[in-house]
Order: C-alpha cells, then sequence, then structure tokens
C-alpha cells in the first residue's frame, strides 16, 4: 500500500510539473502575442509620427532583442522586426557618418594614424548597418513569404506596404553598406535587382514617389536592368517633386546617392539645396515624420562630407543647402544715382 502511495505520489508530481511547465510556455505565447500585436498596431505607428531619429534608432536597438525572443514559444513578429531591424541600422549609420568626418579632418591635418583609426571605425560601423539591414530585409521575406522580386506579397493593408517598403529599402541600404564598409557581410550583389522590382508591386501616389526613386537608383547602379524608353535621372528629379509636394522627402536620398554615385556634384548640390527648401516650405506629413528625418539626416550627411571636405568642419547650423565654395552675391550701391 505504501509503495502504490509513493508512486501516486510520483505521477502526481511529474503531472503537476508538466502542468505548470506548459503554463509558463501558455504565458509566454500570450504575452509574446500581446506585445507583438501591441507593437505593430500602437507602438510603430507611434515611433514613425516621431521626429526624434535618435530615439527612434534607440528605440529599435533596445526592443529588437525582446520583441524577436518570443519567436521561440509563439509565430515571430516578422513584420515588427522589419521596422526594429531598419530602426536599429540608423544608429549604425549615424556613427559611420561621424567617424567618416573624422577620418577627413585627420586627413586634412596630416595625422596620419587618427585617420586611419577612425576609417577603421567607419568600416565596423558600416558592417554592423549591413548586418541590421539585411536582418530587416530577410524578416520582411520571411513574413510575405514570397519570392522578393518575382512577385509581390499580400499588400491589402497599408501596414503590410509600409513592412514592404521599409524591408525593401533596408535590402537596398545593405547593399550599400556592405560596400562602405569594405567587407564581404554575406550581402548578395542581386539584392538591388530584387529591390528595384519589388519597388513595382508599390504605388507612387501612396508612397511619395518612393517606389520609382528605388526602381531608378537601381537602373544607375546596375548595368542593363533600366527598361527601354526610361531615363533615370529625369525619373529621380520626379520622384523627389513628388515627395517634395507632401512632405515626405525621402525620394530625395535616391537622387543625391545616384548623383554622388555618378559624380554629378552640381547635381548633389541641388538636391540638397531643394530639400532644405522643401523643409521650410513643405510641413512634414505626420504619419511618416520619422522617414521624412531619416531621409534630412542621410541628406545632410553628404553636405557634412562635402563641407567637411573643404572646411574641416561640418555644415553650419542653418547652412543646410549652403556651400563652402558658393558665390556670395555682394549687393553695391551705385553712387550715380545719389547725385
Amino acid at each position: 500500500m505504501k509503495n502504490n502511495n509513493n508512486k501516486l505520489v510520483k505521477l502526481v508530481s511529474v503531472i503537476t510539473m508538466a502542468l505548470l511547465g506548459s503554463g509558463c510556455n501558455l504565458i509566454y505565447k500570450i504575452t509574446g502575442d500581446t506585445m507583438a500585436g501591441y507593437s505593430a498596431d500602437h507602438a510603430v505607428p507611434y515611433i514613425m509620427s516621431m521626429s526624434d531619429a535618435d530615439m527612434g534608432c534607440a528605440s529599435g536597438e533596445a526592443m529588437s532583442p525582446l520583441l524577436m525572443s518570443f519567436g521561440r514559444v509563439t509565430t515571430p513578429a516578422h513584420n515588427v522586426g522589419v521596422l526594429l531591424y531598419a530602426s536599429a541600422a540608423s544608429c549604425a549609420e549615424q556613427k559611420g557618418w561621424n567617424e567618416e568626418l573624422r577620418y577627413l579632418r585627420a586627413l586634412k591635418t596630416g595625422n596620419a594614424p587618427e585617420a586611419e583609426d577612425a576609417r577603421e571605425a567607419q568600416k565596423r560601423y558600416f558592417a554592423l548597418a549591413a548586418q541590421r539591414q539585411y536582418k530587416a530585409y530577410k524578416h520582411m521575406e520571411a513574413y510575405f513569404d514570397v519570392k522578393v522580386g518575382e512577385e509581390c506579397g499580400d499588400l491589402d493593408d497599408r501596414e503590410d506596404q509600409l513592412v514592404w517598403l521599409v524591408g525593401s529599402l533596408s535590402g537596398l541600404q545593405s547593399l550599400n553598406s556592405q560596400l562602405s564598409s569594405l567587407s564581404d557581410q554575406g550581402i548578395p550583389t542581386n539584392i538591388a535587382s530584387k529591390v528595384g522590382r519589388a519597388a513595382e508591386c508599390l504605388s507612387d501616389d501612396d508612397w511619395w514617389g518612393v517606389p520609382s526613386a528605388m526602381r531608378a537608383v537601381v537602373w544607375t547602379m546596375v548595368p542593363g536592368t533600366m527598361p527601354k524608353g526610361q531615363n533615370a535621372w529625369a525619373r529621380l528629379s520626379q520622384s523627389s517633386k513628388q515627395g517634395e509636394n507632401v512632405g515626405v522627402r525621402l525620394a530625395h536620398v535616391f537622387e543625391a546617392l545616384a548623383a554622388s554615385n555618378a559624380n554629378k556634384k552640381d547635381l548633389v548640390k541641388n538636391v540638397i539645396r531643394s530639400h532644405a527648401d522643401s523643409i521650410k516650405s513643405m510641413p512634414v506629413r505626420k504619419e511618416a515624420a520619422m522617414l521624412d528625418r531619416i531621409a534630412t539626416l542621410n541628406i545632410q550627411a553628404i553636405s557634412d562630407r562635402m563641407w567637411t571636405e573643404h572646411t574641416g568642419h561640418r555644415t553650419p547650423a542653418g547652412r543646410l543647402g549652403k556651400f563652402p565654395d558658393d558665390v556670395v552675391q555682394v549687393e553695391t550701391l551705385d553712387l550715380d544715382d545719389l547725385l
């Protein structure tokens, strides 16, 4: 009888532990699903409406490990992962830009050790940015479960269209960051062509001209991808104007990037001037304030590089759209008119 009682106690203990274990997993699953749903429905839209890009990228760095870890106990929130990793990548990008400016200043003063150190730091930050951007792209692939560049995902609602847009942008950025890192981060070079085709799934009218800008910049990057009868530079200009008119100036970044890669310095300056003028004349669209601010930071980074190469310091406050080699028009007084 005693042995039977002992067996019963052990059986009850095993069952209790199993129930407790499964109960914890159930709690984790419910918590994960709740947090993923809250993030997609509320946290992400709130962050996208912010204009504080530093806080946005910090949120991406801080929230990614927590929210994505729930993929161990429930369905991974790939849609949230796209936006979080894209935001986190902007932190690494900004640090990379600052190291590039330190490198240029050291070159200007002839400080070789400082220049070498800054160059190495710059490469590390861009390698990190490339890794995060590529993870954002892979989360987009996993979320839609399609072959990007060959078919469109299910894009019936605007939230999913945003995920497709940001994921595609991140894929294109990851290739550029890999090039800036001067190292192989495992990012396939055909990602640009895939993103160019994926952009066709989105409407320019709905997304501020960005889809056409993405396609056009790919045409300038990858020989043979531009369709017959198209003009990449005209398309980039048109997309930039469309973005200016609605207060989301993300297309400017693609036009400036393409112009910079093609060594069209005057066009780069014109894009920066247009961006600066548009900021003053057209209020930002509230729901996309973060993307517009990130666009400004990218444009400012190009301006900072140009200023530092000429003067040794970045763009002065209030001078975005101005350049150190601009000819200053001095108004003169005609004394004959006074006689």
